[in-house]
């Protein structure tokens, strides 16, 4: 019985280990390690934009849209210090839900928009003109 109020004693003086959920520290190691990362990766796509390195502006867009997307996770690891360890994995969670609603949106915005410019678009039949 001894043994279960220390511990109880122990969670009354550290309350954020209440239920072993972990704590997530900061340094300043991380910082500079996030921080240098998004250097590099704004750095490689302005480069590449300057020097006209790949060989056509479609390339040069999807390698800058893949770096954008990395530098996203970079910022979301490093400065927000989002895991699946920090409360529980909820906030994971919440930024999963809303990047496939986001998906889900714009898909079906396309989709739409697509549709309407296929059906509602004037035929144009060039045996008819004069």
């Amino acid at each position: 019985m001894a043994a279960t109020h220390d511990t109880h004693a122990e969670n009354l003086d550290h309350p954020h280990h209440d239920h072993g959920e972990p704590e997530y520290h900061a340094t300043y190691k991380g910082y500079i390690t996030g921080f240098l990362l998004s250097v590099v990766l704004t750095a490689i796509p302005f480069w590449l934009v300057m020097a006209k390195v790949l060989p056509t502006p479609g390339i040069t867009a999807a390698v800058i849209l893949v770096m954008a997307a990395v530098q996203v996770v970079v910022h979301m690891v490093y400065f927000l210090h989002m895991n699946a360890r920090v409360e529980q994995g909820w906030s994971l969670l919440a930024l999963v839900f809303t990047g496939v609603l986001v998906i889900i949106m714009l898909a079906g915005s396309i989709w739409v928009m697509h549709h309407l410019n296929t059906n509602m678009m004037p035929v144009h039949d060039m045996r008819t003109r004069p």
